[in-house]
């Protein structure tokens, strides 16, 4: 009797089994596809990323002079279409296989 109740017991767990894999690979995607969304947007709004180098210009002894120089690194908006698309298309794609 006690054999009998364990097997039935396995075979409904068996039924409700998850695979983590899946679960684990749905988890990754979703979050890829999140952060391509993001990327795009923040792509689309400031189209560039700026940043300031020092650089210096002058050194005598205890004399030091520095410049501040502003560089920009513009990002063309066919990078922001193709990663916003890329992400949407990541997500729906993944919650259609889940």
């Amino acid at each position: 009797m006690s054999f009998r109740a364990e097997e039935s017991c396995s075979q409904r767990e068996g039924t409700h089994r998850i695979d983590h894999r899946k679960v684990s690979d749905m988890n990754t995607r979703t979050l890829v596809a999140i952060i391509l969304i993001a990327v795009g947007i923040v792509a689309f709004a400031y189209q560039g990323i700026t940043y300031t180098t020092r650089e210096k210009t002058v050194d005598l002894g205890p004399v030091h002079v520095t410049t501040e120089k502003t560089r920009t690194l513009p990002l063309p908006p066919i990078v922001g279409a193709i990663t916003l698309i890329g992400g949407i298309v990541l997500l729906v794609r993944g919650s259609k296989k889940g």
